[in-house]
């Protein structure tokens, strides 16, 4: 069983800070740092890789999970996702405020101390780009919500640098994503791509998201992340739970409209010194057919994201309805 943990941050810009359209890459990157900052006790080991404490230290749970037994390599799906603003490029003046997201997986919702108690070198080391004097802007957290993205409900967490450690927060599981998905349509779905999706298929990076794919790779992460972040249960299992199933129902599935684009966004790594490439399909598009086996998995897509760079907010979708979804709106 796999839950799944959401944070609004609210902050206060201090200094002029200029964020990209897709400033995902920024958050992770000072969430890395702050975090590395506070807790790494064995800084000379150049990767997580190269330290013995690797098994077990926080640092490496939440930005760097290992597992050698892993299939597909060392390195595992990274336990949380950034939301970034939706307010697209812009620069944010002194006094202004500025929110995002975070979400955890599982029981790595247990370190979200470390991450409230690096809340202050967050906060000093910048955001964005150099805009003031060389600098990044700074920004100072007024307040961390934990919140159910499906109902208005939300809990404060932290305010004014104090952890409120005896609010606990909302976890969102299968009952959850049963209800929400039995409210939704059985023949027709609109999904709206907030941030880029980037989904490689055959080895071939696709531009347009056909169904089979998009099912494919929703199946793919959801077992993941419930093999190394879910506890083991027997009711938690999508309808359709092998490939040939999935592939022969998604057959049955056509678009009717198509407003998606392909959006180039490139992404800079201050660790790696390096940009790479994180762009992807934005817009909407309806699918139709015989959907009623599909939204479930489709419903838990709207929390785990899907395609590549999802740590930094890509891959993020909602499925369109009548009442949209709290967060969705004001992240």
């Amino acid at each position: 069983m796999l839950t799944v943990h959401q944070f609004q941050f609210t902050t206060e810009v201090v200094t002029p800070m200029e964020l990209d359209e897709h400033s995902g890459a920024a958050l992770r990157g000072n969430l890395f740092e702050s975090i590395w900052q506070r807790f790494c006790t064995n800084k000379v080991a150049f990767t997580c890789a190269d330290c013995a404490l690797n098994n077990l230290c926080p640092v490496s749970a939440l930005v760097a999970p290992l597992r050698e037994e892993n299939t597909r390599g060392r390195d595992i799906p990274r336990p949380y996702i950034f939301l970034p603003p939706l307010t697209g490029a812009r620069t944010y003046q002194a006094g202004e405020t500025m929110t995002f997201g975070l979400t955890l997986f599982g029981n790595i919702v247990e370190l979200l101390p470390y991450i409230l108690l690096s809340m202050p070198i967050m906060q000093k080391g910048g955001l964005g780009r150099r805009v003031q004097d060389g600098q990044r802007g700074t920004f100072r957290v007024q307040r961390i919500d934990s919140y159910h993205p499906f109902t208005s409900e939300r809990r404060e967490i932290f305010k004014n640098g104090e952890i409120l450690v005896q609010k606990p927060t909302f976890s969102i599981g299968v009952a959850d994503i049963l209800a929400r998905a039995a409210q939704l349509p059985r023949e027709q779905l609109t999904l709206e791509f907030l941030t880029p999706t980037r989904i490689i298929e055959m080895e071939r990076l696709q531009r347009w998201i056909s169904f089979r794919t998009l099912i494919l790779r929703l199946q793919e992460r959801l077992t993941n992340l419930r093999q190394h972040y879910g506890e083991p249960s027997l009711t938690d299992e999508p309808l359709l739970t092998t490939k040939d199933d999935l592939i022969a129902c998604a057959k049955q599935i056509h678009y009717s409209e198509d407003q998606t684009t392909w959006q180039e966004v490139k992404s800079y790594s201050r660790r790696q010194k390096r940009t790479t490439p994180v762009s992807g399909v934005t817009g909407r598009i309806t699918y139709t057919g015989d959907l009623a086996a599909f939204r479930e998995l489709l419903v838990w897509g709207e929390l785990i994201h899907v395609g590549k760079s999802v740590v930094k907010g890509n891959g993020w979708y909602r499925v369109v309805t009548d009442e949209a979804i709290p967060e969705c709106k004001t992240l």
